[in-house]
């Protein structure tokens, strides 16, 4: 679709597809990843599947910004080697063991969210941090290049890719890094590091300065990918065993909207008091939004500091 679209309408359907595809692979990969590691190595599988996912987030805008300014057809070429690489990784899944035996004929069916009560407290913490910190994702993604072009005057494909990359680079980093050493800290730091990089996107965007933007970026990717891994594991740590894959589920449902929907919000902004504007704004909201999540976790940690003291 993307290679052959001339309208809208088809731009629109392949960004559907690709949708699908993702919602679909992610999740299957990931429980791939971990059935083949077996059980002394899940909790490796699943950082190297969500970082392959960050990796490859950051990876597709540098590697088609490269393309598109540097080789010919930027319109086709980077969708022609995106086709390349799908068909070289088919043939590897399609050769791949299988680390499951599946019986019976398999079933599609929708399942309604939900999470246990004794997990809701810690499901909410760790959401309004992971919608904050994926609403920064899905800013530098779709928005940063029209601010680069449009503010800064810098309207180069592969530069646009590079700081798209940045976030999501540092969000793997921070996830590789950062985590376990904190601890329970983890989450406290990544939603601080938010507020630093919301800080510096502000006053990048006041300034139109590349330099801050591109520390926003760094800041924001660390925090955005400590505050996630480290509310994910909170999350499976006090779901049920038998409920886990559902209430997990149910938090990538609030990832996927923090990653769309406040994109909208900020191009309907932009359209009625300027691009500059309604950056700032999304700044100023995803930093409260972090504020309130530090807030909550603070909290937590004390409180259940205090009750294990009396006990």
């Amino acid at each position: 679709m993307f290679l052959e679209a001339d309208n809208l309408t088809l731009l629109i359907t392949g960004r559907v597809l690709s949708g699908l595809s993702a919602g679909i692979f992610t999740g299957t990969a990931t429980a791939a990843l971990v059935d083949l590691a077996g059980r002394d190595a899940g909790e490796r599988a699943t950082l190297v599947g969500t970082v392959a996912n960050m990796g490859g987030l950051g990876a597709g805008p540098l590697l088609s910004g490269l393309l598109a300014q540097l080789a010919p057809a930027p319109l086709r070429l980077p969708f022609e080697v995106h086709l390349g690489m799908l068909a070289l990784v088919t043939a590897g899944i399609w050769l791949m063991p299988q680390p499951v035996e599946i019986t019976g004929r398999p079933r599609a069916r929708i399942t309604r969210p939900r999470v246990p009560e004794q997990v809701r407290a810690t499901f909410l913490r760790a959401s309004i941090a992971g919608f904050a910190s994926f609403a920064v994702l899905g800013l530098f993604t779709a928005v940063v290049p029209s601010f680069l072009g449009q503010l800064l005057h810098l309207s180069d494909p592969a530069l646009s890719g590079a700081v798209v990359c940045t976030v999501f680079a540092a969000s793997a980093i921070g996830q590789i890094t950062l985590v376990r050493p904190l601890g329970r800290a983890a989450q406290p730091v990544g939603c601080a590091l938010l507020i630093a990089g919301m800080a510096l996107l502000i006053a990048g965007l006041a300034a139109e300065s590349l330099v801050l933007l591109l520390g926003a970026a760094v800041t924001a990717g660390l925090g955005q990918g400590v505050s996630f891994r480290a509310g994910l594991a909170a999350i499976n740590a006090e779901a049920p065993a038998g409920q886990r894959a559902e209430v997990a589920s149910t938090f990538f449902i609030v990832l996927y909207v923090a990653i769309s929907v406040p994109v909208v919000g900020v191009g309907v902004a932009a359209d009625v008091v300027g691009l500059r504007a309604a950056g700032i704004g999304f700044g100023v909201a995803v930093a409260l939004l972090a504020a309130s999540a530090l807030v909550a976790v603070r909290r937590s940690t004390a409180s259940t500091g205090s009750g294990s003291s009396t006990s």
